[in-house]
């Protein structure tokens, strides 16, 4: 297998625009070589074929698996397949990066972690807010107190393009020749042929995970890298069918509220995110505010800036509705419990504005990381544990807005109830 110096040869489990992505990622770092394809679609492992000279394509992920020359594999398929084509590639002793969300089923979320820890490969889930310099610095920020007491973190992703509400091509030529629509099903209901089930299959409940498996998988994966977090403890989300009325079953609008206990590294905290796939702003809108007892810390992943509001020196008070001489009697003993600093510039006590920029390469950033534990057989911290933390939470979102209720979930040892 691919060890340090030698030539890592990597396959594509599943060639659409993520996974074309990650493959173009990996291909960038030196000595690492795209050998092999399976896609159930011909055209584009035609388009492979194009881009990687002699690589070697099937529809049929297994073929891949069986080929001795391959070292590790991208997984980029629907989610629907995340869970079977990881197991099955880690009992191949592939080392494995897969696309989140890890899982589609949360129950599947332990038997991947089982057969993770039982191959010894490296496994790495593909959420590349894990390697975005941004929370790094956060974390660094949080840790020294920067901002007091953490006690609420925002998050945002708003879309306002059809791509970005996942209105992907579908190709005129979509038929049952070029097309392998029952390994496309898998374990989904069998149904009929129909192209835009395939191509824009994020839209649909049984092979996709809808706003909270593509999007919300980044934020609590952000949240936790930034805040040490192991997971929350409560969650209930909800939205709707806003605008996007194609036929899908997913929401295009989402709001979660979420609540974090106290850990060493935090007290008691909520987080509150939202996708809107009809946003007001143009293209993409992201951001994540921490909110503290001293300031607050803000980010969009190209940049932070903290900034610091020192605590209230005083209370303030509202006496000017008090009698006249109950007002007067209140402030001389509320002067005497705070006495009036004594005019210098420090005493003003203005916010203090920070701002620190960073690369926005998480992809390369996050991919790399996954290239250098294959040659130091040191896994990135995003392994399949740490992968379904994020996931799980993210699954028990969309179980929340489809049955309409509050969902729990045991961070320690990761169950939902």
């Amino acid at each position: 297998m691919g060890m340090a110096n030698d030539r890592i040869r990597m396959a594509l489990l599943g060639a659409g625009g993520m996974g074309q992505g990650d493959a173009h990622d990996a291909a960038r770092i030196a000595g690492v070589e795209i050998a092999a394809a399976a896609d159930i679609y011909d055209s584009r492992l035609d388009r492979m074929k194009e881009i990687y000279p002699g690589i070697a394509t099937t529809r049929d992920y297994r073929e891949v698996l069986a080929r001795p020359d391959i070292d590790a594999v991208i997984i980029a398929t629907p989610d629907h397949w995340h869970a079977q084509i990881t197991r099955d590639a880690l009992a191949a002793g592939k080392d494995v990066y897969c696309e989140k969300p890890m899982v589609q089923k949360i129950e599947d979320g332990k038997r991947v972690i089982e057969a993770a820890k039982k191959s010894g490969r490296i496994f790495q889930m593909g959420s590349q807010y894990a390697s975005a310099h941004c929370f790094e610095k956060i974390e660094q920020l949080l840790r020294a107190g920067a901002i007091g007491e953490l006690n609420m973190v925002e998050a945002w992703l708003d879309r306002n393009t059809a791509i970005g509400a996942w209105q992907y091509s579908i190709p005129p030529d979509a038929s049952t020749e070029n097309i392998d629509w029952d390994r496309f099903l898998g374990a989904a209901p069998k149904r009929p042929f129909e192209p835009i089930r395939l191509f824009r299959w994020r839209n649909y409940s049984d092979y996709g995970t809808a706003v909270a498996g593509d999007l919300y998988v980044h934020l609590f994966t952000g949240l936790h890298t930034a805040t040490g977090a192991l997971g929350p403890t409560r969650i209930y989300s909800t939205g709707g069918l806003r605008y996007w009325n194609d036929g899908r079953d997913a929401p295009d609008m989402q709001i979660g509220v979420i609540d974090y206990d106290a850990s060493p590294r935090h007290p008691r905290f909520q987080f509150v995110m939202r996708v809107n796939f009809k946003s007001s702003k143009a293209d993409e809108d992201f951001g994540y505010r921490f909110i503290g007892s001293e300031g607050s810390i803000t980010t969009d992943i190209g940049s932070v800036t903290l900034s610091r509001v020192p605590r209230e020196r005083e209370p303030g008070n509202t006496a000017d509705t008090f009698s006249r001489q109950m007002e007067a009697d209140y402030i001389r003993a509320y002067r005497d419990k705070y006495p009036l600093p004594a005019v210098s510039t420090a005493a003003l006590r203005r916010p203090t504005v920070q701002r620190f920029t960073s690369p926005r390469d998480a992809h390369e950033i996050h991919m790399s990381n996954f290239i250098d534990a294959l040659r130091t057989r040191k896994p990135f911290f995003e392994d399949a544990e740490y992968g379904f933390r994020a996931t799980g939470p993210a699954l028990l979102c969309n179980l929340s807005y489809y049955e309409k209720r509050v969902c729990h979930w045991d961070a320690a040892t990761m169950t939902a109830s």
